[in-house]
């Protein structure tokens, strides 16, 4: 702000200063040249400041935007490292809790996929949150807000996106427990189209294919839609797509023998369950039929047919076939975090003060002044005992004590060769006095 006022201030300066050397008098032409050079030049000025001062706040605007969206899309990192410094993930707080179900539904058009997604709402999962990249969920009931939360995807860039808003960032107030996406084949349609585009465009030739490996490259990028919300979600997904035209697709062999389309997108291996959704006319009523094609659970074996499912009949079998409750206990027994054992260190003793040397001196018969020489001497020539760091105290009462051991061991030896001397010397002056008497 004071630079906003600052820069306002110095405009206004300029602005006096060109009224008052802009005016000149027109009777006389020569004047008429320095007039008009002084305010080309005083104008000259006033725009640049006045696209510095843009710059600025362009510059300004864009940090702080930056900023903003840095913090909102990892503040649950950021959260999580405050929190768990000095602390390691327990690898038994990892063990499933609860039961969810990811389920892909690939079909033609009308066979009721969204119809089926926007089930979930009514499954008693929570909020549901649809993205709605081919933009009908309006024909949805309840995708206003009154029942789910519809997201309409107006770019295909905008996907990714959504779903970080959706799972880390202020999404996260809506406190979502399930998602769809309708529809994976749009999205990745669209996405794959660009690549496409920009082979025929390198090649020169409007009837290009990309290879193989450029084939994987999508799928690497693209397909992180797709891990975020079937594995970082943590919750129940329902992912539509379209079906591919019979005998152009890839094919593989399941474990039941029946052959299966694989999809460029590579849908099936992110989904637990994987449905056909096709229309049939039974007893003059259409019904849709959901028909398993590939499977990771028993409660769903390949070639099981289900009429007219919903989202919660679904979670009504895994139920019979699994001990893990569908909604998650409230208190989990088992701790997330572990603290970390604290490592050992040495723990250096505390060196004595000066007043402590001193005194220790004193007692042993050294005066001030042999410790201020011999501080001199192995001190860097440091006289000012006072001065001294806690490390070369440490080793001056080192010192100091090795010198007091010293002479206490030299006291003890001549103590010890006095007591032996005194027998030899008793017994030589016996034999002097019996010589004389003799």
């Amino acid at each position: 702000m004071s630079r906003f006022n600052f820069v306002v201030a110095h405009i206004k300066f300029i602005v006096d200063r060109l009224n008052k050397q802009a005016v000149f008098n027109t009777n006389f032409k020569k004047n008429e040249p320095k007039a008009e050079k002084i305010f080309r030049t005083n104008f000259q000025k006033l725009g640049q400041i006045v696209r510095i001062f843009v710059l600025s706040c362009v510059i300004i605007e864009a940090g702080r935007r930056a900023a903003r969206k840095f913090l909102l899309y990892n503040a649950p990192q950021l959260e999580q490292m405050t929190t768990s410094i000095g602390k390691r993930v327990n690898p038994l707080s990892r063990r499933p809790r609860r039961q969810r179900l990811v389920v892909a539904v690939r079909g033609a058009a009308g066979s009721g996929k969204s119809f089926f997604a926007a089930s979930m709402a009514d499954a008693g999962l929570g909020r549901l949150c649809y993205f709605d990249v081919e933009r009908k969920a309006r024909l949805l009931p309840g995708s206003d807000g009154s029942k789910f939360d519809a997201l309409e995807i107006q770019h295909p860039d905008e996907l990714p996106e959504f779903i970080d808003w959706a799972l880390d960032g202020e999404g996260r107030e809506q406190n979502y427990g399930c998602y769809a996406l309708d529809s994976w084949a749009m999205y990745f349609g669209r996405k794959h189209r660009e690549t496409v585009m920009a082979v025929r465009d390198r090649n020169g030739d409007p009837t290009a294919q990309p290879t193989a490996e450029e084939l994987s490259s999508d799928q690497m990028i693209y397909q992180e839609v797709l891990r975020r919300l079937c594995v970082d979600s943590g919750a129940c997904v329902v992912i539509t797509d379209q079906i591919g035209a019979k005998g152009k697709e890839d094919r593989e062999e399941n474990e039941m023998g029946r052959v299966l389309p694989l999809t460029s997108g590579g849908l099936e291996y992110f989904v637990d369950v994987l449905f056909e959704a096709q229309v049939r006319i039974e007893d003059f009523k259409t019904v849709r039929v959901f028909l398993v094609v590939k499977s990771n659970s028993p409660a769903f074996p390949i070639g099981m047919e289900i009429i007219n499912p919903l989202f919660a009949d679904l979670l009504a079998l895994i139920n019979t076939d699994s001990a893990l409750p569908i909604t998650p206990p409230p208190i989990n027994e088992v701790p997330e975090l572990l603290d970390d054992e604290p490592e050992l260190t040495l723990v250096r003793p505390a060196g004595p003060t000066v007043e402590e040397l001193l005194a220790k001196a004193e007692q042993n018969g050294f005066s001030q002044a042999d410790l201020i020489t011999a501080a001199r001497y192995y001190c860097n020539g440091q006289t000012d005992l006072y001065r001294l760091s806690e490390e070369q105290l440490i080793d001056l009462d080192r010192r100091l004590t090795a010198r007091i051991e010293k002479e206490v061991m030299q006291r003890e030896q001549s103590l010890a060769t006095a007591i032996d001397a005194e027998p030899v010397a008793a017994v030589a002056q016996n034999g002097r006095g019996r010589a004389r008497r003799g």
